[in-house]
């Protein structure tokens, strides 16, 4: 039997980034990847009881395009008590439609900006636009060593961003970097959110603490530890060698020392964010 992390979640513990996929469904044209078929509601329940969670993020995979209907029955069975979901939709989207999605649990708009992603540039600020009255934020991952370029528009945006994945560098940089030097910036302006997950995709330095993506981490929740939270990004879709998910969950002990900064990370930030 796998071993449990060695960091016990608090009560209401979130888990702010994973997708759930199904073999019966029809995959978008701009996909990457149709996911694995295994990584189903029951496959997850299994890793929330591992890790010691209640509280999950159910994040739209680029698999479905604008079809959120997977997601969307991911949070009813997960329950819609404890369960969330961010949703793709396009700039033509109207508002029952997101008033609909946001009775299902949605709670955000994703937008991302790497291959496979089903919306350009052109479609953020008109999305940010329409979904601002409904409280939801725009999640966005892109390749974070290009932030300063995009500065200007996403400080533009109302509402709240969050930025996925430590900022998602796709080849590690240092604290110095204009791009994280950005990222800081824009957590420091109040509306933006750090989502710290994922180092094992860009790492060099590898497990078990993957220190060149770690740094970043641990400079950011120094920084704004009431702007950080914590996913998994379960079932990690973009590797072939699977990290421990125990291990991810443990990376907390070392990016934030303090347990009242984890509290946060995995408790009160989620919260705020999604509206639990």
């Amino acid at each position: 039997m796998p071993a449990s992390p060695r960091l016990l979640a608090p009560a209401n513990a979130c888990d702010c980034h994973i997708h759930i996929y199904d073999p019966t469904r029809p995959v978008a044209p701009t996909a990457a990847s149709p996911g694995p078929a295994w990584a189903d509601v029951e496959a997850y329940r299994a890793i929330q009881r591992r890790l010691g969670l209640t509280r999950a993020i159910v994040v739209q995979s680029t698999a479905y395009g604008t079809d959120n209907s997977c997601a969307e029955d991911a949070i009813a069975a997960l329950g819609p008590k404890d369960t969330r979901g961010v949703a793709v939709v396009g700039p033509d989207v109207t508002e029952a439609e997101l008033q609909r999605l946001t009775d299902a649990g949605m709670r955000g708009a994703r937008f991302q900006m790497l291959p496979g992603g089903a919306l350009p540039w052109e479609a953020l600020e008109p999305v940010a636009a329409k979904i601002a009255a409904f409280g939801w934020h725009i999640q966005l991952q892109m390749d974070g060593r290009l932030l300063a370029e995009r500065e200007a528009q996403l400080n533009r945006l109302p509402g709240t961003l969050v930025i996925d994945h430590v900022g998602k560098f796709l080849e590690p940089v240092t604290v110095d970097h204009p791009g994280f030097r950005t990222l800081l910036r824009l957590i420091d302006g109040g509306r933006t959110w750090l989502k710290l997950a994922a180092a094992y995709e860009v790492s060099k330095t590898g497990a078990p603490l993957y220190a060149d993506v770690g740094d970043l981490a641990k400079a950011a929740a120094r920084a704004a530890p009431e702007r950080m939270i914590w996913a998994s990004n379960w079932p990690h879709v973009s590797v072939k060698d699977l990290p421990d998910d125990a291990a991810l969950l443990d990376l907390l002990l070392d990016w934030a020392p303090d347990a009242r900064v984890r509290q946060r990370i995995l408790v009160d930030n989620p919260a705020e964010v999604y509206g639990f």
